[in-house]
């Protein structure tokens, strides 16, 4: 991808194509594409069973919420430093090491005897993934290092990874329909086993140098996952009980830590994250279209989620199939995109992609408390896949912006940006709509229902929910109707407020990255110095 004008490319200089990926290459795609599925899989397959682990192990209330929350929690605040830990000792082996840790806390989870023991088991679960995610994407960009074909894997790898969180709790209900709770955790198992044989026969290894990595940084490694933790924490506990003085506090906090660590990035000699990356043309709007195309995509997700559920009263393995469309749809449409992006600059396809988004939220202003199932389906396909179709594409302006050895530190921030993303979405999306939400049920208490039982009902729609099973027959469906109607209305402006977003974005993508073009992919000047310190350290 070259600059007009001055005919360098976002990661390297104009010159001839690199080598094209083989057979081999493309069967290791397959391969690497299993642990990010089982990673992102394993964000939702919990919703669903958390009832039947409820009845059994009898958590309390901060319990269940950390057995949901802890796993994403633990997986953000490592990704950096695992994408420098690959860096060091070397990607596939942080992969195969990552997988055996994965695997090992999937069947402590499953066999999990008390609460606390779940809790622990799904924090090893998040650091596995830790090591999973940012070692499958700096494989994927130093096997195939011809730009056509990288963007081709990149795609496969970015569906890969968007497919996992949608079939998540499709896999989950239909195992608790035959199975106990166990079994959500121990199909990654198989899955795993699959994948320790074929990765040593297929992926090459790939480590820096250990020159140009220097000794692990503690410190730094500290400073990045106290600066994550504290702001993704911070953002989803406002999202979920508002603005108080301890979560803003943490964001404040979080992002002061990680000042302190970028400032840190620039005086060492060898950085985990290395700050000339965002002084590339382009580097920082890519990776912040990334971080924003999350931010549409989870933050909306949980209105549709709800509608489904509580608006339409679907059981949760129905409403989870119906969300399936968007990744199906991706899978046909994202190698498309792809060939398009090697014709015209990509920018133009990234910003026809979050159009296509701003198009969905559009949709959902048409939303209405009657079965509108058509309506919401198309909102959130059109949603779906425009976002998944700027990943993919910004994923790849981002690896491609950065040299080979830098591929897991750059895999590792991208993701970063990513979770930063979906938690910003659900704390916007969500505070905007609670405001909303609230505000429409402040005055329309039905006749019957006592103040005490409406001031419940008011919080959430999930509160009106169980509310109205108290309740009798009659004031029970007022209350519905009222919440039903309130909450559409939450989903109607969430959606006026998603559209102007993305569609700001697409303007401000076509005007900040139309410089990018494709060009064939340049090889290493010289005598190739960088590829034969790495084909020096590889082993099969």
């Amino acid at each position: 991808m070259t600059a007009v004008g001055d005919n360098t490319a976002l990661g390297g200089d104009a010159a001839q194509p690199a080598p094209r990926a083989g057979r081999k290459e493309w069967l290791a795609l397959g391969v690497l594409v299993l642990p990010l599925l089982l990673t992102s899989m394993d964000m939702t397959v919990l919703y669903f069973a958390v009832p039947s682990i409820s009845g059994e192990l009898h958590p309390s209330s901060t319990q269940q919420l950390w057995m949901i929350d802890i796993y994403a929690f633990v997986l953000s605040g490592l990704l950096i430093t695992m994408g420098s830990v690959g860096d060091l000792i070397g990607r596939r082996r942080l992969l195969m090491i990552g997988a055996c840790l994965f695997g090992a806390a999937s069947v402590l989870a499953a066999y999990a005897g008390s609460a606390e023991t779940l809790v622990i088991a799904r924090a090893l679960q998040g650091l596995g993934g830790a090591t999973l995610m940012p070692s499958t994407l700096s494989l994927v960009s130093n096997m195939f290092r011809n730009e056509q074909q990288r963007r081709t894997a990149i795609s496969i790898w970015a569906i890969g990874n968007s497919a996992g969180s949608a079939i998540g709790p499709v896999i989950s209900g239909a195992l608790l329909n035959n199975f106990w709770w166990g079994s959500i955790f121990l199909i990654n198992i198989p899955v795993l086993a699959v994948m320790l044989i074929l990765v040593p026969v297929l992926v090459p290894e790939f480590r820096r140098p250990r020159a140009d990595v220097g000794r692990f940084d503690v410190l730094s490694a500290v400073l990045s996952l106290v600066g994550v933790l504290a702001v993704i924490w911070g953002l989803k506990e406002v999202a979920t009980d508002g603005l108080e003085v301890p979560r803003v506090a943490a964001m404040v906090l979080g992002v002061a830590v990680l000042g302190v660590f970028l400032f840190r990035q620039t005086r060492l000699s060898h950085p985990m994250i290395d700050p000339k990356l965002f002084r590339r043309r382009g580097f920082s709007p890519a990776i912040s279209l990334s971080l924003l195309s999350f931010a549409c995509l989870i933050g909306y997700s949980v209105f549709t989620t709800q509608y489904l559920m509580d608006v339409l009263d679907m059981r949760p393995l129905e409403a989870a199939l119906w969300t399936m469309p968007p990744p199906a749809l991706t899978m046909l449409i994202a190698p498309f995109a792809v060939v398009l992006a090697n014709r015209v600059p990509p920018a133009y396809v990234i910003g026809a992609a979050f159009a296509l988004v701003g198009a969905g939220f559009l949709v959902m202003t048409r939303v209405e408390a009657e079965q509108n199932l058509l309506v919401v389906i198309s909102g959130a396909t059109a949603i779906g896949v425009g976002a998944a179709i700027v990943l993919t594409l910004v994923t790849d302006l981002v690896v491609a912006a950065a040299p080979p050895e830098r591929a897991g530190s750059v895999s590792a921030l991208t993701q970063t940006f990513q979770d930063f993303g979906g938690a910003l979405g659900i704390a916007v999306f969500g505070s905007i709509g609670a405001a909303v939400y609230r505000g429409a049920m402040a005055d329309d208490r039905p006749a019957g229902v006592a103040p005490d039982v409406f001031e419940s009902a008011r919080q959430t729609l999930g509160g009106a929910v169980e509310a109205a099973g108290a309740l009798g027959a009659r004031q029970a469906q007022a209350l519905l109707s009222v919440a039903d109607k309130a909450f559409v209305d939450a989903m109607h402006v969430a959606a006026w407020f998603g559209a102007v977003v993305a569609l700001a974005t697409a303007v401000f993508t076509v005007w900040r990255l139309r410089h990018v073009r494709n060009t064939p992919q340049p090889p290493e000047p010289g005598p190739e110095p960088q590829a034969a310190s790495v084909s020096a350290t590889r082993a099969g």
